[in-house]
This record gives C-alpha cells, structure tokens and sequence, in this order.
C-alpha cells in the first residue's frame, strides 16, 4: 500500500488548461473522493495519476517514487473504469486473469488470485459464466475484482456506478464500501455525485475549472463550507442562499456585514409564526415522499429555494408561510467573493 502525492500539478492542452497547480496529500490507506460538476477536471487528474494522461507541469509520487515518467503498468495502481470494458468471449475467471497471464504469472498464482478476489466479491458461483450472462452490477463487481487481482498499492475509480440503476447503485457502492474495510488499499473514486462522496469518503476533494475548492471529511465540508460552491454542491438538496436584507429577526445574530449572503440548508428550515420567522415566503409546490416534503417556495423579492421538512401540515399550497433556523445553522458568505465568512 503507499500514499500519494500531487505537487503543482498541471494539464493543458495546447492553450487551454484543463488542471492548474494542483497540491495534495493522500494517505496510505485513505478513501478519496474527487468530486465536482462535469468538465472540472475530476477525471483527468485520475488518468493523470494512472499515466493513461501525461502532465504537462509538477510532480506524482506514489509512496517515495515521482511516477511521472513511470508506465502505467509499473506505477502499482489499478484502475476500475466507468464501462466494464469486459471480454465478451471469456468467462469471468478468465477476464479476471487476463492481466495476470498477459504478465506471465505462474497458473497457481493466477488461480490463487482470482478465486480469492471471487470470494471477497461474491462471485464465486459466477466465474464459469461469460458477460452477456451477467447483470450489470454483477459485471461491475468482475471489473473490480479483475483490479483486485493485480494487488495494486492505490485502485483509482473513474464513476464506476454511473451505467446502473438506482438499487444497483446503492448496492455496489456499500459494496466497494465493505472492500475498502476489507483491503484497506489507498482508494481514489471520482464521481459527480456528492451523495457517493458523502457516504464513502475518508476525504472529499472538491473540484471546479482546475481547481481544488476545498479538501475536507464529509461533515467538515458540510459543516464549514469553505465558499457559496462548496456550499451547494454538497449536500441534497442543494443549500439555500438568501440577501440578507430580504431576512427578518437576524438583526440579534451579530452577522458579520450588513450586506451579504445567508445560507440555509434545506434540511435545517422549520415552519415557525410570522413573528419569529427569518423568511416569509410562499409554497407553489410541496413534494411529498412520505417521511419527509420537499417544500418548493419563492420569496416576495422573487428568491426560489426548497424546504425539506416533516412538518407535513404546515404547508399549504399558495399560503404564505414564516420560515427559520437555529442561528448556529447559519452560514455567512461576501457577496462578491463567495467565500464563508464567519457570524
């Protein structure tokens, strides 16, 4: 197993540069989640890593070693792909020891790896099997185990749940869970969904335009966002953001300007009287999923945002409604630069 390390880290092709001077520190053993909007550079920097993308500025080390000029084959890592990219002709055993016969390992040894890697996946009764006899997540869980068997010091994950459907999704991202438990190998999983990142994360790395906007655990980031990005992209649904002139009884909070932006996470607004309430607003759409509703409303001022509340009787559709949240719930950013500032 070994850790990673990014330093000034940058990609561009020809004029336009997709990754700029990139710093971080991965631990041995960390689970790793690079997650961002399409088009952040997320995946790049995973094949960067691989050595299936050259750099074209700074240094990779894995462990001690600068892997810049290293063979992807040489650098111990293993990658699990978005596509399964299986052989259709060969069983599952035999997609599973391609590579390990490719590099002429001993047939023992071959055996040895993909039966154990089997049974770590649960896939024993299936290795006799070719592909198209396979559902998707049980074609999923192949891929990774073809990564298993390499015993790689670092397995990169590039959206590996993004082709199955929603139970499957759930299912094999607790599964990849468990094996990170199992292994404790350094995992670096890109994905754009941050409830993926929330759920499996040691680390989130939180990406936009190149750039790194803020490294933290799963409930930092949620917690303490660094800016109005950060913010929104984590968490579901997505934070609220509020002038704070259009907001009523914060006046005692102490906010740190008279004029900048108030988030409020869905999940923290409960319906209160007009008297205590921080924003009047009107519901035009309430979604009720049994245990909880999403509350679509909209400000006098125009402001759109979403309530997720148990309160199923207090909304009413078309009928102005008081909402608040406890003053440590509160989040703070400058208007013009987005960045958190404290209360």
């Amino acid at each position: 197993m070994a850790g990673l390390t990014l330093r000034n880290v940058a990609k561009s092709y020809g004029n336009v540069e997709v990754i700029e001077d990139i710093n971080l520190d991965i631990e041995d053993g960390e689970f790793v989640v690079f997650v961002g909007p399409s088009g952040c550079g997320k995946s790049t920097l995973l094949r960067m890593i691989a050595g299936l993308e050259e750099i074209s500025g700074g240094n990779i080390s894995i462990g001690d070693t600068v892997v810049n000029d290293v063979a992807p084959a040489k650098r111990g890592v293993a990658m699990v792909f978005q596509t399964y990219a299986l052989y259709p002709h060969m069983t599952v055993y035999k997609n599973m020891g391609f590579g390990l016969k490719q590099a002429k390992m001993p047939k023992d040894q071959i055996d040895q790896r993909v039966r154990g890697a089997a049974e770590i996946l649960e896939i024993t009764p299936l290795l006799d099997r070719t592909p198209k006899a396979l559902s998707g997540g049980q074609r999923q869980r192949v891929a990774i185990g073809r990564a298993i068997v390499r015993e790689p010091e670092v397995f990169l994950f590039d959206e590996p749940l993004s082709n199955l459907d929603a139970a499957l999704r759930v299912q094999t991202r607790i599964e990849i869970a468990r094996l990170h438990e199992r292994l404790g190998t350094t995992m670096i999983y890109v994905t754009h969904d941050q409830v993926e990142a929330m759920t499996l994360a040691d680390k989130i790395v939180v990406l936009r335009g190149g750039n790194i906007e803020q490294v933290g655990s799963p409930i930092e980031l949620y917690n303490h966002p660094k800016n109005m990005f950060v913010a929104q992209f984590i968490g579901s649904p997505k934070m609220n953001f509020f002038d704070q002139k259009e907001m009523e009884n914060i006046s005692s909070l102490k906010a740190p300007t008279s004029n900048c932006v108030v988030g409020m996470r869905p999940e923290h607004m409960i319906a209160v009287p007009q008297k205590k309430a921080m924003i009047m607003a009107t519901p035009d759409l309430i979604e009720n999923l049994g245990e909880y509703a999403l509350v679509h409303c909209k400000t006098a001022a125009g402001t759109e945002f979403i309530a997720k509340s148990t309160q199923m009787d207090a909304f009413e559709k078309g009928k102005p409604v008081g909402l608040a949240a406890e003053p440590e719930q509160l989040h703070f950013f400058d208007k013009e630069t987005e960045q958190a500032i404290s209360g």
